[in-house]
């Protein structure tokens, strides 16, 4: 094989978490992503390295016999949200359940076998997401305003999802309305070669429970709106910025969020609208940025629960985003703690119960009742703060959150614990805090990991220092997509 062959081939397996590995006519492998078992592909060579081939999809010539005739999603071929859209649901459970396995299986010995446990599904196959970030651009190269997802593989055009599926009718007549008003009033995005334009992002936020809604436009700041950056002769410049060249831009901007703010109110949702809001973002990375946000109507939060607790949600807070899923998730965690908390020996003193890297404080929380103290520690200072309130929000005095880095923060704390929950984000947890974790030599952890290769190397460490593996599930919380999470229990001797 050499860089930029053409071949073709049958995708034997999928690694996680959308590596396919396909055997050519040759005889030779190669890594081609995006792909379903059982397709024939054509792909070029990208990539040589150490013996390994990666190539990249150009084709799929012949579909698996595990697809489906017709796809649940009109943009599932160009829309990069999804990637496995194509396969009925039970599949995309066997696959992703079985990637987690061989990765696990490769780094736990023979001789310390576990229970794998059956993966446990989402609640909602459709309709499941309680956030998405959708993208201003366009379709193609000076097309019409869209607003939706990257296509994929592609860094800037975008695929306007009306219709996507993994979000209900609420997300959709927003989605429209939104791109509608903009469309109208031409409007530029943000264009992330030219760092021009106006319009970047809309974060649009829904509880499941409690049904309300948080609609955030972000946006470059009003000085991207002046006429000068942008062909004012040309039919992409607004109609009203030309009639009007001497207006302030504070004054325009005022007027169209005013205007949108409007026509989102006259929606008929089935939620109710928490709040729309405004945040301006001027940083070059195409990323969601929050570099000052304003209210426009409501609120700048709502409210969600799980597992009977409320949660008050800002619209830059992590919460997971498939709140049903969520609460499977969390149910799994407290069952594999089981009677751990309150078996006899502790029953009177209670226990000392650390959630490391714990976000908004959800675990910590669930675990209080039956804790003497949860301690959550988690590096970014906002979702402290919301832990913080929530908990307060659901009557709980033994939560103590701190912010910080674990591995920091761990050399100050006074009390030892008696268990350690573990939620690391997706690079799994530092060499270095993993050390210090290790050493308080707890009898039982729970590691939940929404990247099972993060999880398997860190396992090994956990295994060299004296940890076994007991049990492991996956729940997947992302139907239609390559992700999933796991809960694996993990013990020791004393």
């Amino acid at each position: 094989m050499k860089k930029g062959q053409v071949l073709e081939g049958i995708i034997e397996r999928v690694d996680f978490p959308n590596k396919g590995i396909v055997m050519t006519e040759e005889g030779r492998q190669a890594t081609v992503k995006n792909g379903i078992p059982g397709q024939k592909v054509r792909f070029s060579i990208n990539k040589i390295r150490k013996g390994r081939c990666e190539g990249r999809l150009l084709e799929v010539l012949e579909r698996s016999s595990l697809e489906l005739d017709k796809f649940p999603c009109p943009y599932f071929e160009m829309c990069g949200g999804c990637t496995y859209q194509s396969l009925p649901y039970e599949e995309q459970l066997k696959l992703k359940s079985g990637q987690v396995k061989r990765l696990l299986d490769a780094v736990i010995p023979d001789t310390a076998p576990y229970t794998f446990e059956e993966i446990k599904p989402s609640p909602r196959q459709f309709a499941y997401r309680n956030k998405m970030e959708f993208t201003f651009g366009d379709e193609y190269k000076d097309g019409p305003l869209a607003l939706g997802m990257h296509k994929r593989g592609s860094f800037y055009d975008i695929v306007s999802v009306v219709d996507c599926q993994i979000v209900d009718e609420d997300y959709r007549k927003i989605l429209h309305c939104v791109q509608q008003y903009f469309q109208e009033r031409n409007i530029p995005f943000y264009h992330r070669l030219r760092h021009t334009g106006y319009l970047r992002h809309l974060l649009v936020r829904k509880a499941v429970k409690t049904g309300e809604i948080l609609i955030d436009l972000v946006t470059a700041s009003a000085n991207a709106l002046r006429s000068d950056l942008w062909d004012a002769e040309s039919d992409k410049a607004d109609i009203q910025i030309t009639a009007e060249p001497q207006m302030p831009v504070e004054e325009l901007e005022k007027g169209l969020l005013l205007g949108m703010t409007e026509d989102l109110q006259k929606l008929a949702l089935e939620g109710e609208l928490a709040g729309i809001l405004h945040t301006r973002n001027d940083s070059v990375a195409d990323a969601v940025k929050n570099e000052g946000t304003d209210i426009l109507y409501g609120r700048d939060y709502f409210y969600e629960e799980l597992l009977g607790l409320k949660f008050r949600i800002s619209p830059f807070s992590f919460f997971q985003t498939n709140s049903l899923g969520a609460e499977v998730l969390y149910q799994t965690v407290r069952d594999y703690i089981g009677d751990a908390l309150v078996k006899p020996e502790n029953k009177e003193q209670g226990s000392i119960v650390f959630d490391l890297y714990s976000g908004t404080g959800t675990i910590a929380q669930m675990l209080s009742p039956v804790a003497k103290k949860v301690v959550g520690v988690e590096i970014v200072e906002e979702a402290v703060e919301a832990a913080k309130e929530n908990a307060k929000l659901n009557g709980l005095g033994n939560c103590e959150f701190i912010a910080g880095d674990v591995l920091k923060v761990l050399d100050t704390i006074e009390e030892k614990p008696d268990f350690i929950v573990l939620d690391p984000p997706r690079d799994g947890i530092h060499p270095k805090a993993l050390g210090r974790i290790i050493q308080y030599g707890v009898e039982r952890m729970v590691y939940v990991s929404c990247k099972p290769t993060s999880l398997a190397r860190d396992l090994e460490v956990f295994q060299e220092r004296g940890y076994r593996v007991e049990r492991v599930c996956c729940v997947d919380m992302f139907p239609g997509t390559a992700n999933i999470e796991t809960v694996c229990l993990l013990s020791r001797k004393p």
